[in-house]
């Protein structure tokens, strides 16, 4: 059985991949330290696949506790999810993106070609755009200024992987640039968690639906859009964490060093905020308290993907809707209120 490091695999988009790689053959190795998620996904992520996990407290930037780490397990591929991620936070706070995203990457190709590991998939983001003159976006469309420090580290790791090819390297790599994953895992046992303020769009419904965020905000409403608020292609997780399995089953196949492909992964469709909002609330038969607020710094207008590529060349396509993806998030939602009643006590 084929170890595959999924680095931030404790986080939303890991977790569930590794749900996916399990189900698949492979067996997950997790490194995780835990700055955004919590030690509860690990314990669900064994109660769903009914096994248990390996799993490492480190961070990528350790080089010490990598090198431990390559030398124990025998690793044949590489999935790197560990990154700081949000938008606004990286505006407030570049410096950290940068030191942690970049040597994040750096460390973990060194370790690569040292250990002799065959397959690198790389979490990257459709903000690698900026704001495109064309919709949809294809793998060949400008990758235009960055309009964020966030998607800024993207494009910068991108590169760094791609000049690591021009030089010659021993493996094969698969680029996937995200659009807006949202839901969760049908069970409702792993799902997106932010600690602290969420930043995520549908993260920020659910907590206003069931009452913790008093009143959301809506970020602009006179964008060049239908109904003024911006445009997002909106994947579902578990759809995105198929791509990753699909993506590490077509490096095997190709079986070539120095080989590098990079996919849009999305649904091919663009939905605004408000079209989302509306959703949720039909299909969940709930109100959510929101105002129009001021344009948000490092936001896009519109932005969905071309996914002929993908489908074509990994066979890979979504499967799931935005209406589903929204009954599992809310799903979820009540599986963490539940959790922090447990915990604390119901509120007074």
């Amino acid at each position: 059985m084929q170890k595959i490091l999924v680095t931030g695999g404790l986080g939303y988009i890991g977790s569930h991949t590794v749900v996916e790689l399990a189900n698949n053959g492979y067996e997950p190795i997790i490194i995780d330290n835990l700055s955004n998620s919590r030690p509860l996904i690990r314990e669900n992520l064994e109660k769903i696949l009914d096994r248990s996990l390996q799993f490492y407290r480190e961070d990528c930037n350790d080089e010490e506790a990598l090198e431990k780490i390559f030398s124990k397990e025998g690793i044949s591929g590489i999935i790197h999810f560990a990154a700081h991620k949000s938008v606004g936070e990286s505006v407030e706070k570049p410096l950290m993106y940068y030191d942690n995203n970049l040597n994040s990457t750096l460390k973990l190709i060194e370790m690569m070609k040292k250990h002799d590991v065959d397959h690198f998939i790389f979490s990257s983001s459709c903000s690698v755009y900026g704001n495109p003159d064309k919709l949809p976006v294809t793998e060949t469309s400008p990758i235009k200024h960055a309009e964020s420090p966030y998607a800024s580290t993207k494009q910068m790791c991108e590169r760094i992987i791609s000049d690591v090819h021009v030089a010659g390297a021993p493996f094969g790599s698969v680029i996937l640039r995200y659009f807006n994953p949202i839901g969760a895992h049908p069970s409702a046992l792993i799902g997106e968690l932010p600690l602290g303020k969420p930043n995520n769009l549908v993260p920020v419904i659910t907590k206003t639906a069931m009452g913790k965020i008093p009143q959301m905000q809506v970020f602009g409403d006179d964008y060049d859009t239908p109904d003024g608020t911006c445009i997002r292609d909106y994947i579902h997780v578990m759809d995105l964490a198929s791509a990753h399995v699909k993506a590490l089953e077509y490096l095997e196949k190709k079986n070539q060093e120095n080989h590098l492909e990079i996919f849009n992964v999305g649904t091919g469709a663009g939905n605004s905020v408000l079209e989302l909002l509306n959703a949720f609330e039909e299909v969940n038969h709930l109100p959510v308290n929101y105002k129009i607020a001021p344009r948000r710094p490092g936001d896009i207008e519109k932005i969905y993907a071309d996914c002929k590529k993908v489908n074509q060349v990994i066979g890979w396509k979504a499967e799931l809707n935005i209406q589903e993806a929204l009954r599992n998030a809310w799903k979820w939602e009540l599986y963490v209120k539940e959790l922090e009643e447990q915990t604390i006590g119901p509120e007074s």
